[in-house]
């Protein structure tokens, strides 16, 4: 039998109140890193070395906003009144500078819808639903573009911005078979559930995938990138507003213009240079030999499907030198890129059907459903339903449209300057996606892309 000192008798005793009290007595403070959350004052400093949301170390390919691009405080009002605030005469000049600054501008852009043959069976699949029918045939067409443009091809690094489950570099990296040495990096800077990038186990091919924002990523500091000096392929399905010009940036401001200081010759120029006789009548039976570039150049191509305009940002946009050649500016960009939504007027729905859609769609990403959905657009207070109604809804989808083309247009010429040879082009018919702009870039000194059939 077990004799008990006073001290614990007695909490016997008590049913273990006193215990309790005490902790009862202890204070919970917010967590200053995270005030979803409590935590016992005593403890905070062991807290804060364990806490989920603790500043983690960054990776070496983090630079802080090194492709956001110069801020420019003083052209921003720091108060902008939505569209539907504007009177009649304003919302008219507005119109007037838009058209004038688009005169000249070819508004039918080139058909270039495509396919390939890595799809063929999944388009073919009866247990495709409308929604991933879509999607497959948007990611055929970009990958038919990949290849008219030469690109498709082994020894390079496959950049994915806004990667998502990771679905165009899973084609193409189908698409590509055995090509050896080709290398994929997936960005996406939100934790992604239902990725397929995981599941390739193919030797010739690597998979990387970066959790970051695209405004702070550095590709040269990507111990893949450095170590390989393979050239870069951006791609891109849908890549939201801002995010095409932080990726721009990325690619031939950052990244381009870094190797080009260097001076660095790449893996695949060396290869192409020392390649004994045999290895290169191998590579031509296998077709291959054709997509390796004669001159090397860090980013071999860019190919991305555009999407969300009115999510633009006149400090991170690539065009505002063009912009400012027309006599335009961050309050006009600021109009325009919200009036770019008037694009898709068709897609609006009322607002309790939005507010279904949405729901739906939340519980689709749930289930693993393709991103990025064309239908459910929300009514907002720039939304054509409350603007004034001088202007028919055929007349606001016309501006719209008029008002991507001029944003893309700044891109476009961002790319000349940066001695690129850029197109934009219709990739998918507008009944599978109002989103069904590509654009497309080569180095000037690439052969030409060859016509498609």
């Amino acid at each position: 039998m077990r004799l008990f000192c006073g001290k614990e008798e007695a909490v016997l005793q008590d049913g273990g109140g006193s215990r309790k009290k005490e902790e009862n007595a202890r204070k919970r403070i917010l967590c200053p890193l995270d005030p979803k959350h409590t935590v016992y004052e005593d403890q905070l400093a062991k807290h804060l070395k364990k806490c989920n949301s603790r500043e983690k170390p960054k990776p070496d390919f983090f630079i802080q906003d090194i492709n956001a691009g110069l801020k420019d405080e003083t052209e921003i009002p720091d108060q902008l009144v939505p569209i539907s605030s504007l009177s009649e005469e304003q919302l008219e000049n507005l119109i007037k500078k838009l058209r004038k600054a688009s005169e000249g501008l070819n508004c039918t852009l080139k058909d270039q819808i495509m396919s390939h043959p890595a799809l063929h069976d999944a388009l073919n699949d009866p247990k495709n639903g409308d929604s991933a029918a879509k999607h497959l045939k948007q990611q055929a067409s970009i990958l038919g573009n990949i290849e008219n443009l030469k690109l498709l091809g082994p020894r390079r690094c496959f950049v994915e911005f806004g990667a998502g489950k990771g679905k165009l570099s899973h084609w193409v990296d189908i698409a590509l078979k055995d090509a050896e040495k080709v290398h994929f990096i997936l960005v996406e800077k939100v934790t992604t559930r239902f990725k397929v990038d995981g599941k390739h186990r193919k030797k010739n091919s690597v998979f990387e995938r970066l959790q970051i924002d695209i405004q702070h990523l550095c590709l040269n500091k990507i111990p893949l990138l450095s170590k390989e000096k393979l050239p870069v392929v951006g791609i891109g399905k849908h890549l939201c507003g801002v995010a095409t010009d932080l990726a721009l940036r990325c690619l031939v401001e950052t990244y381009a213009a870094s190797c080009e200081e260097r001076n660095e010759e790449p893996l695949a120029k060396r290869i192409k240079n020392d390649k004994t006789e045999k290895e290169i009548n191998t590579l031509a039976k296998e077709g291959n030999e054709k997509n390796i570039p004669e001159k090397w150049t860090p980013v071999a191509g860019i190919v991305i499907a555009l999407c969300c305009h009115h999510r633009c940002d006149w400090r991170h946009y690539v065009g505002k030198e063009y912009f400012r050649a027309l006599g335009l500016g961050a309050v006009d960009f600021h109009y325009f890129q919200r009036m770019s939504s008037w694009a898709t007027c068709g897609m609006r729905k009322t607002s309790l059907e939005a507010s279904n859609i949405s729901t739906k769609r939340r519980d689709k990403q749930n289930d693993g459903s393709e991103e990025h959905d064309d239908g459910g657009y929300t009514i907002t207070d720039d939304s054509p339903e409350s603007l004034p109604g001088f202007l028919t809804v055929e007349e606001k989808k016309k501006i719209g449209h008029l008002c991507k083309l001029l944003i893309d247009q700044g891109r476009i010429k961002y790319l000349q300057q940066k001695g690129f040879s850029p197109a934009l082009q219709y990739y998918i018919d507008p009944l599978v996606s109002l989103e069904n702009v590509l654009l497309t870039a080569l180095p000037n000194h690439s052969s030409s892309p060859e016509t498609s059939a």
